[in-house]
């Protein structure tokens, strides 16, 4: 008799508990003890030589594997008092189905986000009208860091949504960087009726397409748009900046289009009109003041 039996019969006479039960509670809290203790040294390891967005997936991909090999192991464990009790559990699981059907409907659509993919980490999403990049997916939630609505560029508040998987069954989910990583945006330049509009629009045109943030976007974009088309039929016959003109009231509106990524919209924003401000401090640009 191993030192295990000896224990487990020691411990059965004094509570008198089953031997056999005694042998499979004591055999699961171990083999929890151990893969916990394995987990924590995995993080530390992943924590000490890997950070960032590396860190990050090495340590969910190690969580995935761990947690298999972790069940994996009380099943075999229980798999000889498994087949005694397949009867109580068909009764139970009718029941626990029953009770528990938002968190079945919860599991399996984690697993469909899991395999069909309508959206990963680090995508800007929005539900509900709640927008933000997702953080964290698993099989029952996610989580997203908000980002404000205020604006249609809106940046990050720090406020963490956590969403129960079965939202996209009920919800509507808008991915805006799916497919490609970047999006068209507009902005409005209102200039005087009288202006010189030729030159105003190539002073525009100019600032704009020499940020490095935006001139090299048009080359990737079409790249982009090239491996998609394998699966998906999108096209667009203009990636480089283009500015249109619209008559309104006394003065002339220029909406400028580009293309940006969306996590950088309101820097680039910021940067144009900071660069229009001072063309027209210049007289480059006729502004509309009134």
């Amino acid at each position: 008799m191993g030192l295990f039996d000896e224990f487990v019969e020691y411990i059965s006479r004094i509570t008198t508990v089953d031997k056999n039960l005694l042998s499979l509670v004591i055999s699961t809290i171990v083999v929890l003890c151990v893969f916990s203790i394995i987990k924590k040294l995995i993080q530390i390891f992943i924590n000490r030589k890997m950070s960032g967005r590396r860190e990050f997936f090495t340590n969910q991909f190690m969580k995935v594997i761990v947690n298999l090999l972790e069940v994996l192991a009380l099943l075999a464990i229980w798999s000889a008092s498994i087949k005694n009790l397949m009867t109580l559990i068909s009764v139970i699981s009718a029941a626990m189905t029953i009770a528990l059907r938002e968190v079945i409907v919860n599991f399996f659509c984690g697993v469909y986000i899991r395999i069909k993919r309508p959206f990963k980490v680090e995508d800007r999403i929005e539900i509900d009208e709640i927008r933000g990049d997702v953080m964290s997916i698993s099989h029952f939630e996610f989580e997203i860091v908000e980002v404000s609505t205020k604006e249609e560029n809106g940046q990050s508040t720090g406020i963490v949504v956590t969403f129960p998987t079965s939202v996209i069954l009920t919800k509507p989910v808008k991915n805006i960087t799916k497919g490609f990583k970047y999006v068209w945006n507009e902005l409005v330049i209102k200039v005087d009726m009288d202006c010189d509009l030729v030159k105003n629009k190539q002073e525009i045109y100019k600032i704009v397409n020499g940020l490095e943030t935006i001139k090299n976007i048009p080359k990737k974009m079409k790249h982009e748009i090239e491996l998609i088309n394998s699966n998906n039929r999108i096209y667009f016959n203009q990636y480089d900046p283009m500015i249109y003109t619209k008559i309104v009231d006394d003065h002339i509106e220029l909406t400028v289009r580009y293309l940006m990524h969306p996590k950088k919209a309101r820097y680039v924003e910021s940067v144009i009109w900071n660069k229009i401000y001072l063309a027209y401090k210049d007289k480059k640009i006729q502004l509309y003041t009134k």
